[in-house]
Protein backbone atom coordinates (compact mmCIF):
# COMPACT_ATOMS: atom_id res chain seq x y z
CA UNK A 1 0.00 0.00 0.00
CA UNK A 2 1.24 3.46 -0.87
CA UNK A 3 0.29 6.14 1.64
CA UNK A 4 0.73 9.87 1.13
CA UNK A 5 -0.41 13.12 2.63
CA UNK A 6 -1.21 16.11 0.46
CA UNK A 7 -3.54 19.05 0.26
CA UNK A 8 -6.67 19.55 -1.77
CA UNK A 9 -5.33 22.86 -3.03
CA UNK A 10 -2.22 21.23 -4.50
CA UNK A 11 -4.19 18.43 -6.11
CA UNK A 12 -6.78 20.78 -7.54
CA UNK A 13 -4.02 22.89 -9.00
CA UNK A 14 -2.50 19.85 -10.66
CA UNK A 15 -5.86 18.81 -12.09
CA UNK A 16 -6.39 22.28 -13.53
CA UNK A 17 -3.00 22.28 -15.23
CA UNK A 18 -3.28 21.77 -18.99
CA UNK A 19 -2.39 18.34 -20.24
CA UNK A 20 0.59 18.04 -22.53
CA UNK A 21 -0.64 17.79 -26.08
CA UNK A 22 0.10 14.63 -27.97
CA UNK A 23 3.10 14.81 -30.27
CA UNK A 24 1.84 15.66 -33.76
CA UNK A 25 3.82 12.83 -35.39
CA UNK A 26 2.14 10.10 -33.29
CA UNK A 27 -1.02 8.75 -34.85
CA UNK A 28 -3.84 7.69 -32.50
CA UNK A 29 -4.57 3.96 -32.51
CA UNK A 30 -7.14 2.81 -35.00
CA UNK A 31 -10.07 0.55 -34.06
CA UNK A 32 -8.18 -2.38 -35.61
CA UNK A 33 -5.10 -1.59 -33.49
CA UNK A 34 -7.21 -1.48 -30.35
CA UNK A 35 -8.94 -4.73 -31.24
CA UNK A 36 -5.64 -6.52 -31.81
CA UNK A 37 -4.18 -5.09 -28.60
CA UNK A 38 -7.24 -6.19 -26.66
CA UNK A 39 -7.06 -9.71 -28.09
CA UNK A 40 -3.35 -9.84 -27.33
CA UNK A 41 -3.90 -8.69 -23.75
CA UNK A 42 -6.62 -11.30 -23.28
CA UNK A 43 -4.34 -14.07 -24.60
CA UNK A 44 -1.33 -13.02 -22.49
CA UNK A 45 -3.25 -12.13 -19.30
CA UNK A 46 -2.28 -8.47 -19.73
CA UNK A 47 1.46 -9.09 -20.15
CA UNK A 48 3.07 -7.12 -22.96
CA UNK A 49 5.16 -9.34 -25.30
CA UNK A 50 7.06 -6.23 -26.41
CA UNK A 51 7.98 -5.39 -22.83
CA UNK A 52 9.15 -8.95 -22.20
CA UNK A 53 11.19 -8.95 -25.39
CA UNK A 54 12.89 -5.66 -24.53
CA UNK A 55 13.76 -6.84 -21.03
CA UNK A 56 15.21 -10.13 -22.23
CA UNK A 57 17.11 -8.43 -25.05
CA UNK A 58 18.65 -6.00 -22.56
CA UNK A 59 19.63 -8.90 -20.27
CA UNK A 60 21.04 -11.07 -23.07
CA UNK A 61 23.04 -8.32 -24.77
CA UNK A 62 24.60 -7.18 -21.49
CA UNK A 63 25.35 -10.79 -20.53
CA UNK A 64 27.10 -11.38 -23.85
CA UNK A 65 29.32 -8.40 -23.07
CA UNK A 66 30.27 -9.68 -19.60
CA UNK A 67 32.83 -12.49 -19.97
CA UNK A 68 33.63 -12.34 -16.27
CA UNK A 69 29.99 -13.16 -15.54
CA UNK A 70 30.21 -16.14 -17.90
CA UNK A 71 33.22 -17.40 -16.00
CA UNK A 72 31.46 -17.12 -12.66
CA UNK A 73 28.35 -18.84 -14.00
CA UNK A 74 30.36 -21.71 -15.49
CA UNK A 75 32.25 -22.08 -12.25
CA UNK A 76 29.03 -22.13 -10.25
CA UNK A 77 27.48 -24.69 -12.62
CA UNK A 78 30.52 -26.98 -12.30
CA UNK A 79 30.62 -26.65 -8.51
CA UNK A 80 26.89 -27.34 -8.16
CA UNK A 81 27.18 -30.37 -10.45
CA UNK A 82 29.98 -31.87 -8.34
CA UNK A 83 28.07 -31.22 -5.11
CA UNK A 84 24.96 -32.87 -6.48
CA UNK A 85 26.87 -35.91 -7.81
CA UNK A 86 28.50 -36.41 -4.43
CA UNK A 87 25.12 -36.07 -2.70
CA UNK A 88 23.54 -38.53 -5.16
CA UNK A 89 26.35 -41.08 -4.67
CA UNK A 90 26.19 -41.00 -0.89
CA UNK A 91 22.39 -41.01 -0.83
CA UNK A 92 22.21 -43.98 -3.21
CA UNK A 93 24.62 -45.93 -1.00
CA UNK A 94 22.22 -45.52 1.92
CA UNK A 95 24.15 -42.82 3.73
CA UNK A 96 22.48 -39.68 5.11
CA UNK A 97 24.43 -36.78 3.57
CA UNK A 98 23.46 -33.19 4.39
CA UNK A 99 21.49 -31.52 1.59
CA UNK A 100 23.36 -29.54 -1.04
CA UNK A 101 20.93 -26.66 -0.64
CA UNK A 102 18.00 -25.78 1.59
CA UNK A 103 14.78 -24.26 0.21
CA UNK A 104 14.12 -20.62 0.97
CA UNK A 105 12.20 -19.97 4.17
CA UNK A 106 9.01 -19.08 2.25
CA UNK A 107 9.28 -22.13 -0.06
CA UNK A 108 6.88 -24.74 1.32
CA UNK A 109 6.91 -27.07 -1.66
CA UNK A 110 9.34 -29.68 -0.35
CA UNK A 111 8.46 -29.73 3.34
CA UNK A 112 6.69 -33.08 3.20
CA UNK A 113 8.97 -35.86 4.57
CA UNK A 114 8.33 -37.84 1.38
CA UNK A 115 10.68 -35.48 -0.46
CA UNK A 116 13.57 -36.78 1.64
CA UNK A 117 13.15 -40.33 0.31
CA UNK A 118 15.36 -41.64 -2.45
CA UNK A 119 15.10 -40.91 -5.39
CA UNK A 120 12.83 -37.90 -4.78
CA UNK A 121 15.50 -36.21 -2.67
CA UNK A 122 17.81 -36.23 -5.70
CA UNK A 123 15.14 -34.63 -7.87
CA UNK A 124 14.29 -31.81 -5.46
CA UNK A 125 17.97 -31.05 -4.78
CA UNK A 126 18.71 -30.86 -8.50
CA UNK A 127 15.76 -28.53 -8.99
CA UNK A 128 16.77 -26.20 -6.16
CA UNK A 129 20.38 -26.02 -7.38
CA UNK A 130 19.17 -25.26 -10.90
CA UNK A 131 16.82 -22.59 -9.55
CA UNK A 132 19.67 -20.95 -7.63
CA UNK A 133 21.90 -20.97 -10.72
CA UNK A 134 19.27 -19.25 -12.84
CA UNK A 135 18.84 -16.62 -10.15
CA UNK A 136 22.57 -15.93 -10.40
CA UNK A 137 22.34 -15.85 -14.20
CA UNK A 138 19.50 -13.32 -14.33
CA UNK A 139 20.73 -10.91 -11.65
CA UNK A 140 23.86 -8.88 -10.94
CA UNK A 141 24.71 -8.12 -14.59
CA UNK A 142 26.30 -4.71 -15.03
CA UNK A 143 24.30 -2.32 -17.19
CA UNK A 144 20.93 -4.09 -17.01
CA UNK A 145 18.25 -1.78 -15.65
CA UNK A 146 16.65 -2.79 -12.37
CA UNK A 147 13.24 -3.09 -13.99
CA UNK A 148 14.52 -5.35 -16.78
CA UNK A 149 16.42 -7.46 -14.26
CA UNK A 150 13.27 -7.93 -12.20
CA UNK A 151 11.26 -8.87 -15.29
CA UNK A 152 13.82 -11.44 -16.48
CA UNK A 153 14.34 -12.93 -13.03
CA UNK A 154 10.58 -13.18 -12.51
CA UNK A 155 10.09 -14.82 -15.92
CA UNK A 156 12.83 -17.34 -15.17
CA UNK A 157 11.22 -18.22 -11.85
CA UNK A 158 7.85 -18.75 -13.52
CA UNK A 159 9.31 -21.06 -16.16
CA UNK A 160 11.25 -22.98 -13.52
CA UNK A 161 8.13 -23.33 -11.40
CA UNK A 162 6.36 -24.69 -14.46
CA UNK A 163 9.07 -27.38 -14.71
CA UNK A 164 9.04 -28.07 -10.97
CA UNK A 165 9.02 -31.76 -9.96
CA UNK A 166 5.77 -31.01 -8.11
CA UNK A 167 4.02 -30.73 -11.48
CA UNK A 168 5.00 -34.21 -12.71
CA UNK A 169 3.31 -37.27 -11.27
CA UNK A 170 6.43 -39.45 -11.57
CA UNK A 171 8.59 -37.00 -9.61
CA UNK A 172 6.06 -35.95 -6.95
CA UNK A 173 5.95 -38.40 -4.05
CA UNK A 174 2.91 -36.72 -2.47
CA UNK A 175 0.81 -37.29 -5.61
CA UNK A 176 2.15 -40.82 -6.07
CA UNK A 177 1.40 -41.74 -2.47
CA UNK A 178 -2.12 -40.28 -2.77
CA UNK A 179 -2.69 -42.26 -6.00
CA UNK A 180 -1.75 -45.51 -4.25
CA UNK A 181 -3.76 -44.66 -1.15
CA UNK A 182 -6.90 -43.65 -3.09
CA UNK A 183 -6.56 -46.07 -6.01
CA UNK A 184 -6.32 -43.18 -8.48
CA UNK A 185 -9.39 -41.30 -7.27
CA UNK A 186 -7.28 -38.15 -6.81
CA UNK A 187 -6.69 -38.03 -10.58
CA UNK A 188 -10.42 -38.28 -11.27
CA UNK A 189 -11.10 -35.51 -8.76
CA UNK A 190 -8.40 -33.33 -10.32
CA UNK A 191 -9.82 -33.86 -13.83
CA UNK A 192 -13.27 -32.84 -12.61
CA UNK A 193 -11.86 -29.70 -10.97
CA UNK A 194 -9.94 -28.85 -14.15
CA UNK A 195 -13.04 -29.25 -16.30
CA UNK A 196 -14.99 -27.03 -13.88
CA UNK A 197 -12.27 -24.36 -13.96
CA UNK A 198 -12.23 -24.39 -17.77
CA UNK A 199 -16.04 -24.18 -17.95
CA UNK A 200 -16.17 -21.25 -15.51
CA UNK A 201 -13.39 -19.47 -17.39
CA UNK A 202 -15.14 -19.85 -20.76
CA UNK A 203 -18.58 -18.87 -19.47
CA UNK A 204 -17.44 -16.10 -17.13
CA UNK A 205 -19.07 -17.83 -14.16
CA UNK A 206 -17.77 -16.86 -10.71
CA UNK A 207 -15.46 -19.25 -8.82
CA UNK A 208 -17.07 -21.98 -6.77
CA UNK A 209 -17.98 -20.71 -3.34
CA UNK A 210 -18.24 -17.05 -4.40
CA UNK A 211 -21.89 -17.07 -3.35
CA UNK A 212 -20.74 -17.33 0.27
CA UNK A 213 -19.19 -13.86 0.11
CA UNK A 214 -22.04 -11.41 -0.36
CA UNK A 215 -21.29 -7.68 -0.02
CA UNK A 216 -22.96 -6.22 3.01
CA UNK A 217 -23.53 -9.63 4.60
CA UNK A 218 -20.32 -11.67 4.72
CA UNK A 219 -17.99 -8.96 3.36
CA UNK A 220 -18.08 -5.14 3.35
CA UNK A 221 -19.94 -5.08 6.67
CA UNK A 222 -18.55 -1.81 8.05
CA UNK A 223 -21.47 0.69 8.09
CA UNK A 224 -21.15 3.39 5.44
CA UNK A 225 -23.23 5.44 3.00
CA UNK A 226 -22.85 6.65 -0.56
CA UNK A 227 -22.39 10.44 -0.47
CA UNK A 228 -21.43 11.11 -4.09
CA UNK A 229 -21.98 9.39 -7.43
CA UNK A 230 -21.12 10.02 -11.07
CA UNK A 231 -20.84 7.82 -14.16
CA UNK A 232 -17.50 6.38 -13.01
CA UNK A 233 -17.50 6.14 -9.20
CA UNK A 234 -19.52 5.98 -6.03
CA UNK A 235 -17.92 7.63 -3.00
CA UNK A 236 -18.65 5.88 0.29
CA UNK A 237 -18.25 7.66 3.62
CA UNK A 238 -17.57 5.85 6.89
CA UNK A 239 -18.03 7.86 10.08
CA UNK A 240 -15.73 7.42 13.10
CA UNK A 241 -16.89 4.59 15.32
CA UNK A 242 -18.87 5.48 18.41
CA UNK A 243 -16.69 5.45 21.48
CA UNK A 244 -13.47 6.42 19.67
CA UNK A 245 -10.99 7.98 22.08
CA UNK A 246 -10.43 10.89 19.68
CA UNK A 247 -11.73 12.01 16.30
CA UNK A 248 -9.24 13.19 13.69
CA UNK A 249 -9.99 16.41 11.85
CA UNK A 250 -8.42 15.28 8.58
CA UNK A 251 -10.56 12.91 6.49
CA UNK A 252 -8.93 9.95 4.77
CA UNK A 253 -9.52 8.98 1.14
CA UNK A 254 -8.78 5.41 0.07
CA UNK A 255 -8.42 4.79 -3.66
CA UNK A 256 -8.52 1.09 -4.64
CA UNK A 257 -7.17 0.07 -8.02
CA UNK A 258 -9.80 0.55 -10.71
CA UNK A 259 -9.80 -3.21 -11.42
CA UNK A 260 -10.60 -4.07 -7.80
CA UNK A 261 -13.73 -4.14 -5.68
CA UNK A 262 -13.68 -1.53 -2.95
CA UNK A 263 -14.33 -4.09 -0.22
CA UNK A 264 -10.89 -5.65 -0.69
CA UNK A 265 -10.07 -3.39 2.26
CA UNK A 266 -13.23 -4.31 4.17
CA UNK A 267 -13.36 -8.08 3.86
CA UNK A 268 -14.49 -9.03 7.35
CA UNK A 269 -14.61 -7.49 10.83
CA UNK A 270 -11.29 -9.15 11.70
CA UNK A 271 -9.65 -8.33 8.36
CA UNK A 272 -10.75 -4.79 7.54
CA UNK A 273 -8.59 -1.71 7.20
CA UNK A 274 -11.73 0.44 7.07
CA UNK A 275 -13.05 -0.89 10.38
CA UNK A 276 -9.66 -0.35 12.00
CA UNK A 277 -9.43 3.26 10.78
CA UNK A 278 -12.91 4.26 11.90
CA UNK A 279 -12.18 2.60 15.21
CA UNK A 280 -9.19 4.94 15.54
CA UNK A 281 -11.42 7.98 15.00
CA UNK A 282 -10.86 8.57 11.28
CA UNK A 283 -13.51 9.70 8.83
CA UNK A 284 -12.90 7.44 5.85
CA UNK A 285 -13.96 7.95 2.25
CA UNK A 286 -13.63 5.06 -0.19
CA UNK A 287 -13.97 5.07 -3.97
CA UNK A 288 -16.01 2.28 -5.54
CA UNK A 289 -15.26 2.08 -9.27
CA UNK A 290 -17.91 1.27 -11.83
CA UNK A 291 -17.41 -1.90 -13.83
CA UNK A 292 -16.71 -0.61 -17.35
CA UNK A 293 -18.56 -1.97 -20.35
CA UNK A 294 -18.35 -1.45 -24.11
CA UNK A 295 -19.69 2.09 -23.81
CA UNK A 296 -16.65 3.03 -21.72
CA UNK A 297 -14.06 1.89 -24.25
CA UNK A 298 -12.92 5.45 -24.94
CA UNK A 299 -12.11 6.21 -21.30
CA UNK A 300 -8.45 6.87 -20.52
CA UNK A 301 -6.41 7.41 -17.40
CA UNK A 302 -7.12 11.14 -17.56
CA UNK A 303 -10.83 10.33 -17.21
CA UNK A 304 -10.16 8.12 -14.20
CA UNK A 305 -8.06 10.86 -12.63
CA UNK A 306 -10.53 13.68 -13.33
CA UNK A 307 -13.85 11.89 -12.79
CA UNK A 308 -12.54 9.49 -10.17
CA UNK A 309 -9.86 10.73 -7.79
CA UNK A 310 -10.27 14.46 -8.38
CA UNK A 311 -14.07 14.29 -8.29
CA UNK A 312 -13.87 12.49 -4.95
CA UNK A 313 -11.43 15.07 -3.60
CA UNK A 314 -13.69 17.87 -4.76
CA UNK A 315 -16.63 16.43 -2.88
CA UNK A 316 -14.54 15.90 0.27
CA UNK A 317 -13.39 19.51 0.07
CA UNK A 318 -17.01 20.61 0.11
CA UNK A 319 -17.95 18.64 3.21
CA UNK A 320 -14.69 18.57 5.18
CA UNK A 321 -13.71 21.14 7.81
CA UNK A 322 -11.84 24.27 6.76
CA UNK A 323 -8.48 22.55 7.10
CA UNK A 324 -7.53 21.61 3.49
CA UNK A 325 -5.13 18.72 4.16
CA UNK A 326 -6.35 15.15 3.77
CA UNK A 327 -4.70 11.78 4.20
CA UNK A 328 -4.90 9.55 1.15
CA UNK A 329 -4.00 5.96 0.45
CA UNK A 330 -3.86 3.84 -2.69
CA UNK A 331 -4.06 0.10 -2.81
CA UNK A 332 -3.36 -2.46 -5.54
CA UNK A 333 -2.96 -6.22 -5.35
CA UNK A 334 -3.72 -9.24 -7.46
CA UNK A 335 -4.01 -12.91 -6.74
CA UNK A 336 -5.07 -15.79 -9.00
CA UNK A 337 -5.10 -19.43 -7.92
CA UNK A 338 -7.37 -21.85 -9.80
CA UNK A 339 -9.09 -24.56 -7.76
CA UNK A 340 -7.57 -27.33 -9.84
CA UNK A 341 -4.07 -26.11 -8.94
CA UNK A 342 -4.95 -25.60 -5.31
CA UNK A 343 -6.31 -29.13 -5.01
CA UNK A 344 -3.65 -30.89 -7.07
CA UNK A 345 -1.79 -32.12 -4.02
CA UNK A 346 -4.84 -33.41 -2.12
Amino acid sequence: MAVLSTTLTELSGRAAAPQASQAPDIEPPSPLDRFLHAMQAHATQGISPASLALAHADWLLKLLQSPAKWQRLLQKAWTKELRWLDYARRSTLGQAPPPCIEPLAQDRRFRDPAWQRWPYNLVQQAFLLNQQWWHNATTGIDGVSRHHQDVVAFSARQLLDLASPLNVVATNPEVSDAAVREAGANFVRGAVNLADDVWRSLTGAPPEGAEAFRPGIEVAVTPGRVVFRNHLIELIQYAPAAGSASVHAEPMLIVPACIMKYYILDLSPGNSLVRYLVGQGHTVFMISWRNPDADDRELGMDDYLRDGVMAALGHIRGVAPVRPAIASAARCCRSRWPRSAARARR
